[in-house]
């Protein structure tokens, strides 16, 4: 009844965890041989917050994340289009977090290996690709002998093997030119802290909220930061790659201007240690992406660009989802043409919207509109309107106050699998 699953990231290590709830045996297959740290900010929406919870998480979350109170859309010159309240006070049973990703993967990881022994991850086990057979399924890794057992789970990231093997014409990730460049600055929080700004347009953007809370001693807080530029696809970029250290004068010119009193945008990137590029890629959606005894979760299924802070959220969901396909079916394909049949569908929606009509699509329009220089954004654009667009995102990503707050938990407490495989 084992079930392997290449990738140790925040896809494969909630997926760990939840097999480990259910009582359903598991491994870990990591490519890197030591495990750390890396990235910078993400943020948790409810609907994931809550599967956390449900796996007794929400102690460690309150340690190493901020609950975000507040989400904001601001034109070029400062301006506000739009503000709304999220997690707790927007009504959720649950917060919105916050969270530098190194955390909250060593986090998973920790509580992980305490829960289920510090083998059930293998680090640098890259994985390969897999063979399907009739009653098992067998897990290729660089450098060492296959793994064999009931079910592969590919959690390997938007360079999926499992994925390459599945569609071996796809090719690399697509890149439609948007750049980005992520940094951490230790800065004053602005609008009361614990608040998330999206500031420019299509062509240029910054995203902005804190991931630590404030020093008592200094009133600074670990602001995580994003500056987006767009350019010309056809001129080509650099690889991407989270660990790329960047020189800031790449994009810092572009950004001088932006000062609003509340934000200080050059500062912010000048007070960065390390400033890491990445251009933004994402994949095509997949007609399918289970082939027997095998399927993929996380960016290896479904990857997306950073829009409407979903990914890692649909990450979690996805491991939950699979949780209660095999509660549901026991540790058999048809568990996981189940779980396929849930979330692909919603994950291509997604995919799609986060191309152009996500919830930032708000700021490029007022920008097409006035060019970001109003008195009041009721002269621009109706309250309603921008609700609306607001609330389409939240129903299609599965996040909507009323339904979210009204679902069953996918998993219930203490449901453990009986003994059954095929």
């Amino acid at each position: 009844m084992t079930v392997l699953i290449a990738g140790g990231g925040i896809a494969g290590l909630t997926l760990g965890l939840t097999l480990h709830q259910i009582g359903v045996p598991f491994r870990v297959f990591e490519s890197v041989r030591e495990m750390r740290p890396l990235g910078v900010g993400i943020n948790l929406q409810p609907n994931a917050v809550r599967e956390l919870f449900d796996l007794g998480l929400e102690s460690q979350l309150d340690r190493i994340g901020v609950q975000t109170r507040q989400y904001g859309f601001y034109s070029r010159l400062g301006k506000t289009i739009w503000e709304e309240p999220r997690g707790t006070w927007a009504g959720y049973h649950w917060p919105q977090y916050s969270v530098h990703r190194g955390k909250l993967q060593m986090m998973l990881y920790e509580t992980l290996c305490n829960r289920a022994g510090a083998d059930c991850v293998v680090t640098g086990a890259r994985a390969t690709g897999f063979t399907n057979h009739d009653h098992g399924a067998e897990l290729h890794l660089d450098g060492r002998a296959s793994e064999t057992g009931a079910l592969i789970v590919g959690a390997d990231g938007i360079h999926s093997a499992i994925r390459a093997q599945m569609n071996p014409g796809e090719g690399p990730p697509i890149w439609g030119g948007a750049i980005l460049w992520r940094g951490t600055t230790q800065a004053t929080p602005f609008f009361g802290g614990a608040a998330m700004a999206l500031t420019g347009h299509d062509t240029q953007r910054l995203v902005a909220y804190p991931i630590s809370k404030p020093d008592p001693a200094t009133g600074k807080a670990t602001i995580n930061w994003i500056a987006e530029k767009r350019v010309d696809p056809a001129q080509g970029w650099r690889r991407e790659d989270w660990n790329r250290s960047a020189d800031i004068a790449e994009f810092l010119p572009d950004f001088e201007a932006w000062r609003f009193g509340w934000l200080d945008a050059p500062a912010l990137i000048r007070g960065a240690e390390v400033v890491y590029e990445y251009p933004m890629v994402d994949r095509d959606p997949l007609d399918g992406w289970t082939e027997g005894r095998v399927t993929l979760m996380g960016d290896a299924a479904h990857p997306t660009y950073p829009v409407g802070s979903n990914g890692a959220s649909q990450a979690i969901v996805d491991a939950r989802t699979i949780g209660a396909r095999l509660l549901e079916h026991g540790v058999t394909p048809g568990a996981l043409s189940a779980y396929e049949a849930e979330m692909r569908p919603r994950t291509t929606a997604i995919i799609r919207a986060n191309r152009g009509a996500g919830p930032d699509a708000i700021l490029q329009r007022v920008e097409d509109l006035c060019g970001g220089d109003f008195e009041t954004i009721d002269d621009v654009i109706p309250y309603a309107e921008l609700a609306a667009h607001a609330e389409k995102y939240k129903q299609l990503a599965g996040f909507s106050v009323e339904a979210l707050n009204a679902q069953p938990s996918l998993i219930p407490k203490d449901a453990h699998l009986r003994p059954r495989s095929g």
